[in-house]
């Protein structure tokens, strides 16, 4: 292993640890509320109202929300951490002692998103069990499903980085969440087909980013979709790849991180 390399794993592997002790460490905050929402939308949505509707894309109402509930807890849990956590690095100015510091801006952003990442997968996992309480998953294509789930994480968790970097104060963190993630996430298909929409409506829904990333999810789970897996996991890849670039740019600027 060369020199230079080694300093960069062992930075990485600190980052990442940190960041999985840290929402490790407050799981009633990070971990069991997700759990308790979730379970509230399988009982009103899936239960109770999912009764009334019946049947939608072949499969019984509850074992269609599914696959979307647990790309709802990626999305908003991957996105929560990293910003949360960087933007407490920037307030108590220990982001300071990175960028000083030897280690590749990829190493830091790699470490923050694969922090992000892993809390999005821990909470899809515990989404995932609880659902088992109340339908039967059969997963239709584990590569989809697998390749998916972490493009969505990884984009969501960048996004939260750019959000932390621009945030100038613990308001700032919450206005994306609050007034875009939500209502794209409600309106991006998780609890509808978007064939129930008119035509015009079903254009405009395609347009929505966490539309062509829930369909792709489902389609993982359960086989269906409103959209072209191909073209939905081609987005994800650019966006992936537009997110690092740009975060990397931030990152090597020090925009908003050096005051």
């Amino acid at each position: 292993m060369s020199a230079e390399l080694r300093p960069n794993l062992v930075a990485l592997a600190t980052i990442v640890h940190r960041e999985i002790r840290r929402f490790m460490r407050i799981w009633p905050q990070t971990l069991l509320p997700p759990a308790i929402t979730m379970v509230l939308y399988f009982v009103i949505f899936g239960r109770l109202i999912g009764a009334r509707i019946g049947d939608m894309g072949g499969f019984s109402y509850m074992a269609y929300i599914v696959p979307g509930l647990i790309m709802m807890s990626v999305i908003t849990n991957a996105y929560a951490n990293v910003v949360s956590s960087f933007f407490g690095t920037k307030f108590h100015r220990s982001i300071e002692e990175l960028l000083v510091s030897p280690v590749s801006p990829h190493v830091i952003l790699s470490g923050f998103v694969l922090g992000g990442i892993a809390r999005g997968l821990a909470v899809a996992l515990i989404v995932t069990l609880l659902s088992m309480f109340f339908t039967d998953l059969q997963i239709h294509h584990l590569g989809v499903t697998v390749l998916v789930m972490l493009l969505t994480a990884t984009i969501f968790s960048l996004g939260g980085f750019i959000n932390a970097v621009f945030a100038r104060n613990f308001d700032d963190i919450s206005i994306v969440p609050t007034f875009v993630l939500t209502p794209l996430t409600y309106l991006g298909g998780v609890f509808y087909s978007i064939n129930l929409l008119p035509p015009f409506w079903q254009s405009v829904s395609l347009a929505n980013p966490i539309l062509h990333m829930v369909n792709a999810f489902r389609y993982g789970i359960l086989g269906v979709s409103d959209i072209r897996i191909g073209v939905a996991i081609s987005f994800m890849l650019v966006a992936v790849a537009v997110l690092y670039f740009a975060c990397i740019r931030l990152l090597v600027s020090g925009r908003g991180m050096r005051q």
